[in-house]
């Protein structure tokens, strides 16, 4: 299923080596986990240089900022040739990044943490034009767990003055009568409404992550960090949840599925997050049968189609894992479906394997 988390060689390994690591040295671990765990939100996987770029930091040999000189060189001397080693570049920078981000004891509660977050997150990874600066332009997502809609986002001539806006309320919001629930559902609210003005072209479940995180510690709760680390992807769908209305298809904003989130970061709950809930449709065609319907419903072959020619028309260059996560299929899956439309003479490859592009041909 799209969004979960994908099976990688040295993650196991990786949970064990700081299961056994001493005491002070887990707590590293976990924020090293935490930030490689963020990465799911845009399908990305870090390397193997990465993790064992980590351990050499987890056990004192190296510190955050050498960590960093080590990653940053790693990929001068590589050249990335495929989208998915450009991916993999991606990942890694911006979880050493994200590492150092969160051990850091600092905290400004303003608009302006969330573009100094961001700069911070991907100077040098996404284009210069777009880090650390508010989009300039309007934009659209399409999201499986809307079936392909796309949430509502803020006009970009109005991203600061509604983040301002949102920012002051927050600021003046009383909390001292509330309960933790309460507190939770508020925050949850909070977020949400900070996530739906995607303020960035690019990046903005990472960075409105790592800032969730400051602002609750700031908070003075104690942050399980668990679930960024595991349900990166419930994360982001919760909040493409929270801001989606379609009164015509009875659907509402719902944010549920972020305050079961935030309940198992702060109050130690365990609600179970599985990315299968948050679907617009997954109560109506779960009452029609088993989940394996729900599954099989989602993968009618008809319908996965004429996703991958729709989104290869838009980006003729999305590779089969790009579309499997787009579409909520395996890789497998995808390439079955397109050696298949290539068949039908739908599909077409120019160039080579690695550095080509499809041509939609009907």
């Amino acid at each position: 299923m799209v969004g979960s988390k994908k099976p990688n060689p040295f993650e196991i390994d990786f949970d064990s080596y700081i299961r056994q690591s001493e005491p002070s040295q887990q707590e590293n671990g976990k924020l090293w986990q935490t930030a490689i765990g963020l990465q799911q939100v845009d399908g990305l996987s870090t390397s193997k240089y990465l993790y064992e770029t980590a351990k050499r930091n987890i056990n004192g040999e190296i510190t955050i900022e050498e960590a960093k000189q080590l990653i940053d060189s790693y990929y001068e001397s590589k050249d990335c040739r495929t989208e998915e080693e450009s991916d993999t570049q991606e990942a890694d920078k911006v979880s050493v990044r994200i590492r150092e981000l969160l051990a850091e004891k600092t905290f400004s509660f303003t608009p302006d943490l969330l573009l100094s977050i961001h700069k911070r997150l991907f100077t040098g990874v996404l284009k210069k034009t777009i880090t650390g600066r508010f989009r300039d332009y309007n934009i659209s997502k399409r999201e499986w767990v809307l079936d392909g809609e796309s949430v509502l986002y803020a006009n970009a001539d109005m991203i600061r003055q509604t983040l301002d806006y949102d920012f002051a309320q927050e600021k003046v919001f009383d909390y001292s009568s509330l309960s933790k629930e309460e507190a939770v559902k508020h925050l949850s609210r909070f977020i949400a409404n900070i996530w739906q003005i995607h303020p960035f072209g690019e990046g903005n479940t990472r960075t409105t992550a790592v800032f969730t995180i400051k602002y609750l510690q700031a908070l003075g709760f104690n942050v399980n960090n668990e679930p960024f680390e595991k349900n990166s992807w419930y994360f982001r769908n919760s909040l493409v949840r929270a801001n989606y209305t379609n009164m015509n298809a009875g659907i509402y904003m719902n944010s549920e599925y972020l305050e079961k989130f935030f309940r198992n970061m702060l109050l130690d709950e365990k609600n179970e997050l599985k990315n299968r809930y948050t679907h617009i449709r997954y109560a109506e065609l779960n009452k029609k049968g088993s989940e394996k319907k729900f599954g099989e419903k989602q993968k009618s072959s008809e319908k996965t189609s004429e996703r991958i020619l729709t989104l290869l028309k838009e980006n003729p260059k999305l590779s089969a894992k790009k579309l499997s996560e787009l579409i909520g299929i395996t890789s497998r899956a995808v390439e079955k479906q397109i050696a298949t439309l290539e068949q039908n003479g739908c599909l077409r490859r120019e160039g080579s394997p690695k550095g080509g592009h499809w041509e939609v041909l009907k």
